[in-house]
């Protein structure tokens, strides 16, 4: 996944386990890089035992999406890409779904690295070809490495061990790295994201030169699997089946991309576009509501069976997640440790589990909840403790003695003595009441804007607020759309917003732009909180240079106990299942692959079912 394209979750770090030891005298090419173990595909491999290699090809899915979109050029900052363009574009290697964190040659064909990993080479693939059957070279990947490091604040923190690349021998990349000992590089340049240099410096139709750094909806030119095929700006965009793709038989591609069309319906609200599902204007519904969930199923093509529901855990197998408000600690306001644990006492998780959730969720307590080798336990021992000694003067003492616990509420007892509890911490922090207000020593009360993009998730909110201002904090809710928050998440411009960190199982040079101070002021980072801490960052190096595996589990355990310890966010609440609805048209793989459920990847039409649900609706 790449850190330029939204939704995509990005690889972590540490243990790079190899399917062949490299020589420092010779070079030693590998098929496949994987972090845990070695490759459960051997070089030659037919295709992912996963996959229905007989997959019929054909048919149309149509998909929902929020937001909308005003440019296909997916590396600057600015404007808002279309969805679906991974369909376009493709890596250096791609993951296999039934393995954690392995990746095996796409565009390229092979990598090789020196003991030290210094440095990582990738072989590029002779057979991989543009759409207009140009080759896809080592200068598309130097350039579209330069290109995304110089428009993508995200892409230059990410790759900033990288020094050089350049083409060292024919058809041979070589990334060149100021470090020693991070084994998480080779991997991750491996999710570069190739695009065609000749094409882009190249003129349009009306003979304009393209311009990299700028939109545009020129549909562009790809070597994936699917070309854009016709859009509506802002509105739907469809992408068809390149019929001569150059890795249809591809052992990684072998049994995929079997829809003759994909489709994406832009929606600006959540309500409007789960009707427009009911209706039959599009095809697969990931519910994000429990209320919904429980209670908006009785209609009759549900009733009937046309529309299937299912809990998938695949999803979340092999990945973490912090759900949760974030203050901006760049506003002086959220400065002061104590004033942060204090919000927590405010959030009732459990009564809107009770009342609003229908006990479906579970309330976060890590970073890196899901995954428990990884995530805080216990008091520290051991090597996390050993590690945590080292950094002993940057880190709270509380790590040491003590560990996280988010308050309880579920009755009215319960909250009073939470909120008597935000009152201490806060009266510490210099505030008292005045009458409803609480007011710093100059008379000014604590107040501040919570923003969101979704009124999905105004209930919930509401209940915050309701809560803080109890305790005499003027919180407001804003509610924008999609286009004008994303513009002020990548700016800052924001108190308080309900943001989330998606975790692999092996967390890595991701968490610098996460947590880094030097990812604080970047605009477009995902460094929400305005992290800006030495021990958190002594840390976030413990982990990308650990040397095995069990260095970095104890490493980000300490990692995730320092941030808990320091209130950066009040934690809400995650479902570890995927909630789906979808009309029943489509065949899969049973059983599906362990960490993914592949849609619409590996799905495919099935005619016998179209033939008892009905044809899709056209508009």
């Amino acid at each position: 996944m790449h850190a330029m394209l939204r939704g995509m979750v990005l690889a972590g770090a540490a243990l790079l386990a190899l399917a062949a030891p490299a020589l420092a005298q010779e070079r030693v090419w590998h098929h496949g890089l994987s972090f845990i173990g070695d490759p459960k595909y051997p070089e030659g491999f037919k295709h992912f035992d996963y996959v229905n290699p007989d997959a019929p090809k054909g048919g149309t899915v149509r998909l929902g999406a929020m937001g909308t979109f005003d440019t296909f050029n997916v590396l600057p900052t600015q404007g808002d890409a279309a969805p679906g363009m991974g369909l376009i574009y493709e890596t250096l290697m791609t993951a296999s779904q039934d393995e954690a964190l392995t990746d095996y040659g796409l565009l390229a064909e092979a990598v090789s690295y020196p003991d030290d990993f210094s440095s990582a080479t990738f072989r590029m693939n002779p057979d991989a070809k543009w759409h207009d059957g140009q080759q896809v070279t080592a200068a598309d990947v130097i350039w579209s490495f330069e290109k995304a490091k110089e428009l993508n604040p995200n892409q230059a923190q990410y790759y900033a061990n990288v020094t050089s690349v350049e083409e060292t021998a024919p058809g041979e990349v070589t990334f060149t790295f100021d470090t020693t000992g991070n084994r998480e590089l080779p991997k991750i340049l491996g999710q570069v994201l190739v695009l065609p240099m000749h094409w882009w410096e190249g003129t349009d139709a009306a003979g304009k030169k393209r311009d990299i750094s700028a939109p545009t909806l020129e549909p562009p030119l790809g070597s994936g699997p699917y070309r854009l095929a016709a859009f509506e700006a802002g509105k739907t965009v469809t992408y068809e089946r390149v019929p001569d793709y150059w890795g249809i038989d591809h052992p990684t591609q072998v049994g995929h991309n079997n829809f003759e069309t994909i489709r994406y319906e832009m929606y600006l609200d959540t309500d409007v576009m789960f009707e427009a599902f009911k209706g039959d204007q599009f095809d697969f519904w990931v519910e994000n509501l429990a209320r919904r969930w429980a209670n908006a199923y009785d209609f009759p093509a549900a009733r009937d069976g046309r529309v299937v529901r299912e809990l998938f855990p695949q999803t979340y197998n092999g990945s973490g997640v912090m759900f949760g408000f974030v203050p901006n600690l760049r506003r002086e306001i959220f400065q002061d440790e104590r004033v942060r644990e204090a919000l927590n006492y405010a959030f009732d998780f459990e009564e809107l589990n009770r009342t609003l959730f229908f006990g479906q969720y579970e309330r976060i307590d890590s970073y890196f909840f899901g995954l428990d080798d990884l995530r805080w336990k216990g008091l520290p021992q051991g090597e996390e403790l050993a590690i945590l000694e080292s950094v002993r003067d940057k880190v709270p003492a509380s790590v040491f003695t003590s560990e996280y616990a988010n308050p309880v509420g579920g009755d009215a007892q319960k909250l009073r003595a939470n909120l008597r509890e935000a009152l201490r911490l806060l009266g510490e922090a210099g505030y008292r009441l005045d009458g409803s207000r609480l007011v710093n020593g100059a008379g000014e009360q604590l107040g501040f804007e919570i923003l969101l993009d979704n009124p999905a998730l105004e209930p919930m909110v509401l209940s915050f607020q309701k809560n803080l201002q109890s305790v005499g904090i003027a919180a407001t809710i804003r509610t924008v759309d999609s286009s004008q928050y994303v513009n002020r998440l990548r700016s800052f411009d924001y108190d308080m917003v309900y943001e989330r960190w998606g975790q692999s199982m092996s967390p890595g040079n991701e968490q610098r732009y996460f947590f880094g101070s030097a990812s604080a002021d970047d605009p477009g980072s995902q460094n929400y909180a305005g992290i800006a801490d030495p021990g958190v960052d002594a840390l976030i190096d413990k982990v990308i240079f650990a040397d095995d595996r069990e260095t970095l589990e104890a490493a980000t355990r300490a990692l995730d106990r320092v941030l808990m310890a320091h209130h950066y966010v009040v934690p809400s609440y995650t479902l570890l299942n995927s909630r789906v609805a979808r009309w029943d048209r489509f065949g899969h793989p049973d059983p599906l692959p362990e960490f993914s459920i592949g849609f619409p990847t590996i799905w495919w039409w099935d005619e016998a079912k179209v033939a008892r649900t009905g044809a899709p609706r056209t508009q």
